[in-house]
């Protein structure tokens, strides 16, 4: 199957209307939690690098081994290992209080430095001058887990990235398992912060939403999956930040839908009432188009009741402005689900 069209901009005036300018090409895959698929857009087994939709996953050795009640991680921090964070000083402070109870600091996180994502989400300049430190970076809090499973197992804390670290292996390993791949057949690649990361189906990867949506319903990961499910969903201020999309969708879900986004336009979203996973990729990587391409797949699964639908009006056909503040188009969906 072919990617199909999901989402385009226009550009015009609003009096005499607005002409298609952009075209976003992309894939939906709806699976239940037996994977099996239900509805779809483009391809639901289009190999997908999975970024930061990972990073529950990359959690579960750690969790698995019983490792945040080693430490005593309250689920606050437990959250922060699942975060893509923007770097606010409740995200800088969560992540010092995890390196600090395994007897480390931010010199030890090999994530490298940016601009707390913060800025960006709520349009606002980067201060300048000021000083970032690696807890800034949005994936310190996973890194902070990384280094967890290292002290846990009295492995080297140096290189903790390099693909071939017991703790990188044992990652893929349990990836592997868990989706039920050869890991073989799993491309890897360095993500944003230098970890490796896995390409999935499409499909696949929105199975591992539906489980983990299910908790510890789960028959196989269980335990795991409802503390990474609880901690997620009980605070998704702590995974995301102020004015992201994760916030957005885990608060209008209510505790019933658990959500993370990957860079490179990647969304995931389980729902935990209704049985499902949903995956989402943007091929061509368009970021502003992923939110209105998923509040259409919530709409058309009529997952929206009235106060949904207000809480994520914002993504509905957003307007496009230029510098002066004009109106100068819109971002709209333009696919309809095919039932499987």
């Amino acid at each position: 199957m072919q990617l199909v069209p999901l989402v385009e901009t226009t550009r015009g005036y609003p009096a005499t209307g607005y002409v298609t300018e952009n075209v976003h090409l992309g894939s939906v895959a709806v699976v239940n939690t037996a994977g099996k698929l239900l509805w779809s857009a483009g391809d639901p087994d289009f190999m997908t690098f999975t970024r930061s939709a990972l990073k529950p996953f990359q959690a579960l050795p750690f969790l698995l081994a019983d490792g945040p009640a080693r430490f005593a991680l309250t689920p606050a921090e437990l959250a922060l290992l699942c975060a893509s964070h923007s770097g606010e000083p409740k995200h800088t402070a969560t992540v010092a209080s995890i390196l600090g109870k395994i007897g480390l600091d931010h010199s030890h996180l090999e994530c490298g430095c940016h601009a707390p994502l913060y800025y960006d989400s709520v349009n606002l300049p980067v201060p300048a001058g000021q000083r970032w430190t690696s807890l800034h970076h949005n994936c310190s809090g996973k890194h902070s887990g990384f280094l967890a499973w290292c002290r846990l197992h009295d492995q080297p804390t140096a290189q903790y990235v390099d693909p071939g670290h017991p703790l990188q292996q044992a990652i893929r390993a349990t990836l592997a398992e868990t989706v039920q791949l050869d890991d073989a057949t799993m491309p890897s690649g360095l993500d944003g912060c230098s970890a490796p990361n896995y390409a999935l189906p499409l499909s696949r990867l929105g199975h591992l939403y539906a489980r983990l949506a299910q908790g510890r319903s789960d028959r196989r990961l269980g335990a795991p999956m409802g503390d990474l499910f609880d901690a997620m969903t009980g605070h998704p201020d702590l995974v995301s930040g102020t004015a992201r999309s994760d916030v957005a969708y885990m608060q209008a879900g209510g505790g019933d839908w658990v959500s993370k986004v990957g860079a490179d336009a990647v969304q995931t979203i389980g729902i935990r009432s209704a049985g499902l996973g949903i995956a989402i990729k943007i091929a061509d990587g368009a970021t502003r188009s992923l939110q209105v391409a998923t509040l259409s797949v919530l709409d058309q699964l009529g997952l929206l009741d009235t106060r949904r639908r207000d809480q994520l009006d914002a993504y509905r056909q957003p307007e496009l402005t230029n510098v002066r503040g004009t109106a100068v188009g819109q971002i709209r969906a333009v696919f309809k689900l095919r039932r499987a």
